[in-house]
């Protein structure tokens, strides 16, 4: 309850929504992990479906609020229509409908909501950091960490009935650090889709890791700044203000 409050007085209902839908991405989050690492067969989980199908149309819900409650509605259709898109609950209307698609892309599938859910977080990190620099920085690591953690359990499910050297998860998170760092592993993709993802990894640390430098220079600078005007006011104490007031 405490969290909501902080919420509420931060940003109103639009802070209560992030945080519900902060908490309802981080169970899917659970369940697809749980799924993965107990080699459960993803595509026959019904209950699963339903429970992303309520999910989907609480985001639903929540797009549909926040644009009777904007104030220019076109352009926040404009700048969340990706929003829409995701909380689409592709699953059920395959299922329904039903279209034969593999089981790998039913997998990916239940990914597609969670990019909801990568907003979120991103805006409840930004509430939580003492500047706008700061909160861009874990945001953006965050993000990375959550790329690197979906992109480790898609390349286990697909290359572990492929590819020899994935033998388990451990496999598949070493492959996706050392992609990410750019240093690379010993373990090559085999499938187009871990082909695809080692190039996305890679391309995300080359990007990741200037920012993070940018920042600790920055951070480096600000405190000599703050040194060399400490030290310059204990040279000339005199032009301190409290003490010409004296």
């Amino acid at each position: 309850m405490a969290v909501f409050d902080f919420a509420l007085r931060k940003k109103g209902v639009y802070g209560v929504l992030h945080i519900i839908i902060l908490l309802l991405s981080l169970f899917l989050v659970i369940s697809i992990s749980i799924d993965t690492f107990k080699n459960i067969p993803f595509y026959t989980q019904t209950s699963y479906k339903k429970i992303q199908l309520w999910i989907c149309l609480f985001f639903l819900f929540d797009f549909i609020l926040e644009f009777f409650l904007s104030k220019d509605k076109f352009r926040y259709l404009r700048t969340h229509f990706i929003f829409l898109l995701v909380a689409i609950p592709y699953q059920n209307i395959i299922e329904y409908y039903h279209i034969i698609t593999s089981p790998e892309l039913n997998y990916f599938l239940r990914f597609v909501p969670l990019v909801r859910g990568g907003y979120a977080l991103a805006i409840v990190v930004g509430w939580l950091s003492y500047n706008k620099a700061s909160g861009l920085l874990v945001s953006y690591l965050t993000m990375l960490l959550a790329t690197v953690y979906f992109s480790s359990l898609i390349f286990f499910v697909l290359e572990r009935k492929v590819n020899p050297l994935v033998t388990d998860y451990g496999d598949a998170l070493w492959w996706a650090f050392m992609d990410v760092t750019t240093v690379g592993s010993d373990i090559s993709a085999v499938t187009v889709t871990g082909r695809v993802l080692s190039v996305v990894l890679a391309a995300l640390g080359m990007m990741m890791f200037p920012i993070f430098t940018v920042y600790v220079t920055s951070l480096v600078q600000k405190s000599n700044e703050e040194k060399k005007k400490f030290y310059e006011d204990m040279q000339h104490p005199s032009s301190r203000p409290e003490v010409k007031d004296k």
